[in-house]
């Protein structure tokens, strides 16, 4: 049983620390950003140091507290609020935001979990390296929740999630132990790794306080292009075509409905979108080359091939950064015009590549007896990572559909589960999907889980209530 954070342990806390490190929550850090979460804690605790996230863990862990680790407050299942039981301490790591080491000869960074993503790119392209993650986020997430879910976004495809992007981590476990772990090593097979355990726990089996993270050579040219596709098979089919012309180039491949250029001309009007009319389907593809290779050649190579197979029917490729970037503004537009329109239920699936077109035909249908919908479908077609989101008629609010909300998302999750998928992809699973975990979740890998857990974390102080009951 869990004991409150209440103002005699915040009195013990404030004496484990310099002044001004515990303070009250503020609205920000009790909010998610869909509104749909408003947590509760009894302080928020701003540590600088490891050594002081070590403190205040070990107190928690001594008093029974739970502590629930607030990065950016980015996170979309509600993973950084507590909604109910005796209020937490939420951990903070805003202040942790050091660079520790810089190594371009390694292809390796060392930074504080506090470090904002956009600083992170920063930092590796002061060094003449690229850090790939890249998400919509990124100006306000921070590493350190990066790494606890594991994060996906759109180069995913070339350079792998979050996970595969980082070398080494410290963190402080549940009963405030570090785990030095920031050995920037290639390979380590000395025992376990608590490494890839940590990454995508989402703060149930430690906080992360710095990570040593691969970087990446900057490609030499880059090329992006809009191109027009008859289906989604006929969308793999030419990621296939990308690939085997282009092997270890293809950077990134969207599939883009034509739904979402609809919402975003009925929400933001000044945005045009290159064809007219729309096509049902699109891919943007993004090309990162080494030297020797011309960037819109290459591109319209591909281009070529595809149209001799009939994979393609229309394109625009960009032919200078700026316009590249802006094709790269439709797609990131995308999800304002959703969140405008106002979704009945969102999805965030993954799926075999192989079974994404037969999805996206059955899914409808698997709808149909809630109600009459619009869908929107877009994502990481490389990676198998699909939005798949419904929608209320034009003239409807989502208000209306309230009742069927939870049926609409069961259909869909039910169908992505069929076809092997997983109804976590890319966020986590958080508080908002724990229900899902039990339902689809392997038993074996269940009862792993809640082994680890029991393990490491035995009074169940780390972020409670989230992924496991």
């Amino acid at each position: 049983m869990l004991n409150p954070c209440d103002p005699a342990f915040v009195a013990r806390l404030e004496a484990l620390v310099p002044p001004g490190r515990i303070i009250a929550p503020e609205p920000r850090h009790l909010e998610e950003p869909r509104g749909r979460w408003h947590g509760r804690a009894g302080a928020v605790a701003r540590p600088e140091t490891t050594a002081e996230v070590a403190a205040l863990v070990r107190a928690c862990h001594e008093g029974r507290v739970g502590v629930v680790p607030w990065g950016g407050g980015t996170g979309l299942v509600g993973g950084q609020v507590m909604t109910g039981g005796p209020a937490p301490l939420l951990l903070s790591l805003e202040r942790m935001t050091r660079l520790r080491g810089a190594y371009p000869q390694e292809n390796a960074l060392v930074v504080e979990a506090g470090m904002i993503l956009a600083e992170v790119q920063a930092e590796a392209a002061r060094i003449g390296r690229l850090f790939p993650l890249t998400l919509a986020s990124q100006g306000s997430c921070r590493i350190g929740g990066n790494l606890a879910t594991n994060a996906g976004g759109v180069h995913v495809l070339r350079y792998g999630n979050t996970r595969e992007l980082c070398l080494g981590l410290e963190a402080v476990l549940p009963d405030g132990t570090v785990f030095d772990g920031l050995a920037r090593l290639r390979k380590d097979n000395a025992g376990y790794d608590l490494r890839d355990l940590l990454i995508g726990a989402e703060g149930t089996l430690g906080v992360i306080t710095a990570a040593s993270l691969r970087l990446f050579p900057v490609p030499a040219a880059e090329v992006v292009a809009l191109l027009a596709v008859p289906s989604p098979a006929d969308a793999l089919a030419l990621l296939s075509l990308a690939q085997e012309r282009l092997a270890g180039m293809v950077s990134a491949f969207e599939l883009i409905g034509r739904t979402g250029f609809d919402f975003l001309a009925e929400t933001l009007p000044a945005v045009r979108a290159p064809f007219d009319p729309v096509p049902e389907w699109m891919v943007l593809v993004e090309l990162g080359l080494p030297q020797g290779l011309e960037p819109e050649a290459a591109m319209a190579g591909l281009y070529a091939a595809a149209e001799g197979r009939g994979l393609v029917t229309d394109g625009v490729i960009a032919g200078s950064v700026a316009q590249g970037r802006a094709l790269w503004q439709l797609r990131e537009l995308i999800p304002e015009g959703n969140r405008r329109i106002g979704a009945v239920s969102s999805h965030d699936i993954s799926l075999p590549l192989s079974a994404i077109p037969g999805f996206i035909a059955a899914a409808p249908a698997a709808i149909r007896a809630f109600g009459a919908f619009r869908v929107n479908c877009f994502g990481h077609l490389g990676d198998g990572n699909l939005h798949w989101n419904v929608f209320p008629l034009p003239g409807h609010s989502r208000g209306e559909h309230e009742a069927v909300r939870d049926r609409v998302k069961g259909a869909v999750h039910d169908l992505v589960h069929s076809l092997g998928g997983s109804v976590a992809a890319e966020h986590g699973v958080g508080r908002l999907k724990r229900g899902d975990l039990a339902r689809y979740g392997d038993p074996g890998k269940l009862a792993a889980m809640r082994a680890i857990k029991a393990a490491l974390d035995p009074r169940g102080i780390m972020n409670p209530g989230a992924v496991l009951d």
